[in-house]
């Protein structure tokens, strides 16, 4: 079951992933639930599987059709079992987008392929590893 963080601080377990998701970074962290907590076109959900969060994943909207995956992270114990693509399917479902896309690492990467993503690398402007853009056109899928 997805479910919207509304409150911050989140609770120890959200926040465990928070900090999977970026890369135990805390100035990234602080960032993240800055983003938010204030803003109207970012939204943060967990997944919970039987009363226990076992992911998160992070939105944002470019406009009502494009939605960008900012963060995503499933618990370590919970990992390989469907939960990240589920994660992403229901967020389709409950946003509807016709684009969705992601900007992650070379593992990120390989799960975003795996599940149907066009994956495109390219290296930041800032320098630095090598990023991943994943592109999901779910325009046909919306439209029944």
């Amino acid at each position: 079951m997805l479910i919207q963080v509304t409150s911050f601080p989140a609770d120890s377990k959200v926040r465990e992933l928070m900090e999977y998701a970026v890369g135990f970074d805390p100035e990234r962290e602080k960032e993240a639930w800055k983003l938010y907590e204030s803003s109207k076109d970012a939204e943060l959900f967990v997944y919970k599987e039987e009363e226990q969060v076992v992911g998160l994943i992070g939105l944002s909207f470019a406009n009502s059709e494009q939605m960008n995956v900012l963060h995503l992270a499933i618990d370590p114990e919970d990992r390989f079992k469907g939960y990240g693509r589920g994660l992403i399917v229901e967020a389709l479902l409950l946003k509807r987008p016709r684009l969705v896309t992601a900007v992650t690492d070379e593992e990120g990467a390989d799960f975003f392929r795996n599940i149907g993503f066009t994956v495109n690398g390219f290296i930041p402007s800032s320098g630095g590893a090598e990023q991943f853009r994943c592109v999901y056109n779910a325009g046909e899928d919306n439209e029944n």
